[in-house]
């Protein structure tokens, strides 16, 4: 097998803003944010801040919601609309790669969504600006658009329909530029998965509407240089803790995961002939990948309902199944800032474990009991994780829960103005995290996060990164 690559651009893209420490040590007077303070050479690649942005001392989360009719974005400190976007068709929501952008996938094209959060970096501190959420022009023709993955320094947008591959550089889209590094496409449309690789490379999916079980990994230019065709029914993925040759992928296929790791793929042994794990979430710092376990070829009623999760070991493929003795979907997984797995169950429980051990460090109620429609576009709890709080939103009861992950306590929760089906939360960085810096204290200005102290007016917490990569499935539903 070979994969056609056509390399329309090919260069380095600049470090993604957040990347690394934020040091949020007090900034110098002045109101243009676009000048250097003397503190070293700016940082970033975002543009001077236009005539409609507010500096502010610290940047609030911002929660992007998908619902029937369009997107809605709130602020995380008070539940305020800040904007609402018709949409037409059945959306989808996906992390773009620069902490501000949200790529939303509808009627054959991914339009990135922009937020209005800007961290832009000034040597060895950051200015932070808010703007009014859009839905931008920068918009990619996807025929039937499939799996968005951020990782490294670019993003990978998938087309089912077609299988072509559009590689872009993140950083860009603050500067309103949807800046094409690559196209490529796989030899055949099927319902695949890239991921962009830290060396320049490339890793993929080769198949076709009927069936698909390869993976291959290409060189920067374009060589395949490692491949496995035991992946059958491959779905997607999740980028582990990297080696000292580079990154750690784990795929879920039907026979258990493959795991690519030090060049070459490694296949995670199963008891018996059939085990699922389409739906993967790592952690760029743990090499544990958490995954739903699914054990039915042929559940009864189309759909199986697991109340197993395995906790993959990307160091040696193996597996460990964790009983949580209740089910769960395809939303319903997610990592805490520290690699913590993040698994809501329909008992109503939040359930945060320890990736290594298995433990449950804590059980969080946070809906009603709830159960899986037999159609997984419908509405049902989802969480998703950033600045080290877990957004939990409970669409029946049009409710939303904050839950710090460090301490598993609920510490806000606000009304939706809409039922949602899926959720994306942005920070303003690329690593969604904020770590305040030795030399940085309160009476600088900037909000402590000590013992995981949450600001209610612009304050930021710690955060979870969504470089590991995240991708849906449904039992008999590829999407």
């Amino acid at each position: 097998m070979h994969l056609m690559r056509n390399i329309v651009m090919k260069r380095r893209a600049v470090a993604l803003l957040g990347a690394g420490v934020l040091a949020l040590s007090a900034c110098g007077s002045g109101t243009d944010g676009g000048a250097s303070d003397g503190g070293g050479e700016e940082a970033g690649a975002a543009e001077s801040p236009s005539s409609d942005r507010t500096e502010v001392g610290a940047l609030s989360p911002r929660i992007v919601l998908a619902h029937e009719g369009g997107v809605v974005t709130l602020d995380s400190a008070d539940g305020s609309v800040l904007n609402e976007t018709p949409v037409e068709g059945y959306v989808r929501l996906n992390p773009a790669g620069d902490g501000r952008h949200v790529a939303v996938s509808a009627s054959d094209a991914v339009t990135m969504y922009d937020t209005g959060l800007l961290a832009q970096g000034h040597g060895d501190h950051f200015h932070y600006y808010v703007q009014d959420p859009a839905l931008t022009d920068l918009s990619l023709e996807a025929p039937m658009p499939g799996h968005v993955v951020p990782h490294g320094d670019r993003t990978a947008i998938f087309a089912d329909g077609t299988g072509d591959i559009t590689l872009i550089d993140p950083t860009a889209l603050g500067e309103g530029q949807l800046d094409v590094l690559e196209e490529t496409a796989t030899e055949d449309p099927h319902h695949g998965v890239a991921v962009p690789l830290s060396d320049g490379g490339l890793l993929t999916t080769q198949g076709t509407e009927d069936a698909r079980s390869t993976v291959q990994v290409l060189d920067a230019d374009g060589k395949v240089v490692a491949e496995t065709d035991d992946c059958p029914g491959v779905h997607g993925e999740a980028a582990a803790q990297p080696t000292e040759s580079g990154d750690v992928i784990s795929l879920g296929c039907e026979n258990g995961s493959v795991i690519y790791r030090d060049g070459e793929f490694h296949k995670v042994a199963i008891d018996g002939d059939y085990q699922r794990s389409g739906n993967q979430k790592g952690h760029e710092d743990s090499p544990i990948v958490l995954a739903d376990h699914k054990v039915e070829a042929e559940p009864a009623g189309g759909i199986e309902r697991p109340t197993e999760i395995a906790l993959i070991d990307t160091r040696d493929a193996t597996q460990q199944l964790v009983d949580l003795g209740s089910p769960y979907w395809f939303r319903s997984l997610d990592r805490g800032p520290d690699g913590e797995a993040l698994v809501l169950t329909y008992d109503g429980e939040l359930n945060i474990l320890e990736p290594e051990s298995g433990e449950i460090l804590h059980e969080v109620p946070v809906t009603g009991e709830w159960e899986e429609g037999e159609n997984w576009q419908e509405a049902g709890p989802m969480l998703s994780v950033a600045d080290g709080t877990a957004f939990v939103v409970d669409p029946e009861a049009k409710k939303l829960s904050m839950v710090d992950v460090a301490s598993g306590e609920v510490y806000r929760e606000l009304d939706l103005p809409v039922v949602p089906h899926e959720i994306q939360v942005t920070t303003g960085t690329a690593s969604g995290e904020y770590e305040v810096s030795p030399g940085a204290s309160e009476s600088e200005g900037e909000e402590g996060h000590e013992g995981h102290d949450h600001a209610d007016e612009g304050g930021h917490d710690h955060g979870a990164s969504d470089a590991g990569g995240a991708e849906d499935d449904h039992e008999g539903h590829d999407h």
